[in-house]
C-alpha cells in the first residue's frame, strides 16, 4: 500500500521478558471505578452504571521517562490504574469468555488537567483537552497472563516524591475486570491491541514540574515517571 504521507509510528508498550513489543489500537478508560474515589469527585457509586472516556494510543507514555510538565493546565492530577492488554476481540461477549481475550496487564497513570476537565464539565463539552493530551497515559511494561493469572485483587499504590498518595486494593473495584470487558464490548466492537484503564482509587491531587511518581500494583512492574 502506498500512502501520500509517511505513516505515524505504530503506539506499543513493552512486554516484560521479551524484545517484542504490544500494539497498542484504542485506550479507553474507566470512569469512577473506585467507591471512595468516587465520592471524593462528588458522586455516588451505587447509582452508575460503568462510563468510559477514550484516549488516543500516541498519548501513551513509557515508564522510566522525565517527561514535560503539560501545557495550558496549573491543576495536573495523578490517577493510578490497572491496565488490561487484549489479545482477543468481538462483540457482546459474556463475562464467561472474557478472561480468555487477556493478554496481560500493566500499571498506568490516567494523568488528567483537572482544570481543563472541570471547565469542560461545566459547560457540557467533551473531556479531551482535560484527559487525551501529549503523554496522557505513561504505562510500565505489560506482563503476560500466564504470569500473573486473572486479576481481582491485591494492591494498588502511587507514592509522589516517596510520599504515600493513593493506595487501595483491586478487590475495591465496582466493575471487575470481566465486567469491564464484556460491557464494552455492547458498546464497541473489541479488538486485539486495546487497552483499558480500569479506574483508580482515591486521593488524586496535583503534581507539579520537579515531582516524581512511583506506583504499582501487586505483581506487576512499577512505574516511576518524573515531570521537569
Amino acid at each position: 500500500m502506498t500512502f501520500v504521507i509517511d505513516p505515524p509510528t505504530q503506539a506499543s508498550v513493552a512486554v516484560t521478558g521479551t524484545s517484542a513489543r504490544f500494539p497498542a489500537r484504542r485506550v479507553y478508560c474507566v470512569g469512577r471505578n473506585y467507591a471512595a474515589h468516587a465520592r471524593e469527585m462528588g458522586h455516588d457509586p451505587d447509582r452508575e452504571d460503568p462510563f468510559f472516556f477514550q484516549k488516543p494510543a500516541d498519548a501513551l507514555a513509557a515508564s522510566g521517562q522525565t517527561l514535560a510538565y503539560p501545557p495550558a493546565t496549573n491543576d495536573l492530577h495523578h490517577e493510578i490504574e490497572l491496565v488490561v492488554a487484549l489479545k482477543e476481540g468481538g462483540t457482546n461477549i459474556s463475562e464467561g469468555d472474557a478472561r480468555q481475550m487477556i493478554y496481560g496487564y500493566a500499571v498506568g497513570l490516567d494523568m488528567t488537567r483537572r482544570d481543563l476537565q472541570g471547565e469542560a464539565k461545566k459547560k457540557g463539552r467533551p473531556w479531551d483537552t482535560g484527559k487525551g493530551f501529549d503523554n496522557a497515559a505513561p504505562i510500565a511494561p505489560i506482563t503476560p497472563f500466564e504470569e500473573t493469572g486473572y486479576l481481582d485483587h491485591g494492591r494498588i499504590w502511587l507514592r509522589v516524591n516517596g510520599d504515600m498518595r493513593q493506595e487501595g486494593d483491586m478487590n475495591q473495584m465496582i466493575w471487575k475486570v470481566d465486567e469491564t470487558i464484556a460491557y464494552l464490548s455492547r458498546l464497541f466492537t473489541m479488538m486485539p491491541g486495546d487497552l483499558i484503564f480500569t479506574g483508580t482509587p482515591e486521593g488524586v491531587a496535583a503534581v507539579g514540574a520537579g515531582d516524581r511518581l512511583e506506583g504499582g500494583v501487586d505483581g506487576l512492574t512499577g512505574i516511576s515517571i518524573k515531570y521537569k
